[in-house]
């Protein structure tokens, strides 16, 4: 995929400034007229078809010269400022995103990073972090550094900003998920710590710069977190707050999530405990975790491979089961009882043993899914 040209950026913005567009509407869009400039170019027919843009959408294509206008403004802007704008058609933006339908179309960015990095990992926890909190953050990414994954998080008080700093500590990549418009730090007070992940990492917005800053944005910017992150680990969180969000998206998103356990006694232990307790989150112990979750090897291991799953010398229920996931991704206990026929005191002897085999996973709500 090449860079979109000037003009095709100028027309995905105009797209994106356009009221009441959203990115799953961009993303019909584009898909049905196969660029943003096309779907203004097409004839009302022809627009008319476009899935999710009812009468009403399609006459923004009406205000195509005051959008453009806009748009040249905002890419103006984003030059003197130093921005990069990346959108969905742009070869560097995250693939990552591919499969969340919630996925921001458009990001703002500043600094030096790969979206698309190898290995991720997203740390994250409560503002008002403890003492042990932010040595076991430190602790964390020092003991993930052999792996060299791009450490993520959101830039706010506590864990975050002990996980960005521990980051460009051990000179690891670093992402700083924003919820205050592109070039606006948030908190002021950690600017020099923003100005160092630029040269190590990026900071990433999806609020145009002179934007308003939303208490909203906040836990908006908190799936994005979640979609960039192979695996998340909450450290402290409250009961209720930013981390155990960003952990219930991950978990919907499928993501591997990890939850420090903590002192029962302390009130910032109580979110870490509760995702462990629903089944939500895998208990924290070390790297390894992390490594055996995502088939991770450190330099010079052989590299660690994902189970085959290989349908020939498995017996017939194995076969029913696994073809069962195969084709609809995750299914509850009875589901697959019912559909492979086979009675529950069997099934649950053969998806334990699968499980054991590193080929599916339980989930809650008695579920399963292949391990991916």
């Amino acid at each position: 995929m090449q860079n979109p040209t000037h003009d095709e950026l100028r027309y995905f913005i105009a797209l994106w400034l356009a009221p009441k567009i959203g990115p799953g509407i961009i993303k019909a869009i584009i898909a049905y007229s196969g660029s943003p400039k096309r779907f203004f170019e097409l004839t009302k027919g022809k627009a008319a078809k476009t899935p999710r843009v009812g009468a009403k959408l399609l006459e923004i294509r009406n205000q195509e010269i005051n959008l453009l206008k806009k748009a040249d403004e905002l890419i103006n802007l984003c030059e003197i400022k130093g921005y990069t704008i990346l959108t969905s058609i742009h070869p560097a933006f995250p693939k990552r995103f591919k499969f969340q339908e919630d996925s921001p179309a458009l990001l703002f960015t500043q600094g030096n990073a790969d979206f698309n990095m190898e290995r991720s990992v997203g740390i994250v926890g409560t503002r008002s972090a403890t003492t042990y909190g932010k040595s076991t953050t430190r602790k964390i990414v020092e003991d993930l550094a052999i792996y060299q994954p791009t450490i993520i998080s959101g830039l706010a008080y506590g864990i975050d900003i002990e996980a960005h700093r521990a980051a460009l500590q051990m000179d690891l990549p670093t992402l700083a998920i924003m919820g205050s418009p592109i070039g606006q730090i948030y908190p002021s007070i950690h600017r020099n710590t923003a100005e160092s992940i630029k040269g190590n990492g990026a900071l990433l917005s999806e609020y145009p710069p002179g934007s308003s800053m939303n208490p909203g944005n906040f836990p908006a910017r908190n799936r994005i977190i979640a979609a960039l992150s192979d695996a998340l680990i909450v450290v402290e969180a409250a009961e209720k707050g930013g981390a155990l969000i960003t952990a219930e998206i991950a978990f919907s998103y499928d993501k591997e999530v990890f939850a420090v356990p903590g002192n029962l006694q302390s009130p910032y232990s109580e979110g870490c405990n509760k995702l462990i307790r629903s089944m939500k989150a895998n208990i924290y112990t070390g790297p390894n975790d992390i490594a055996e979750a995502l088939f991770w090897s450190k330099p010079g291991e052989v590299k660690i491979k994902k189970p085959i799953i290989n349908l020939e010398i498995r017996d017939q229920e194995d076969k029913s089961i696994l073809t069962l996931l195969l084709e609809k991704g995750e299914a509850e206990i009875d589901q697959i009882s019912i559909l492979t026929e086979i009675p529950l005191g069997i099934l649950s002897s053969k998806l334990l043993s699968l499980e054991f085999e590193g080929i599916i996973k339980s989930l809650p709500g008695k579920k399963y899914r292949l391990l991916n």
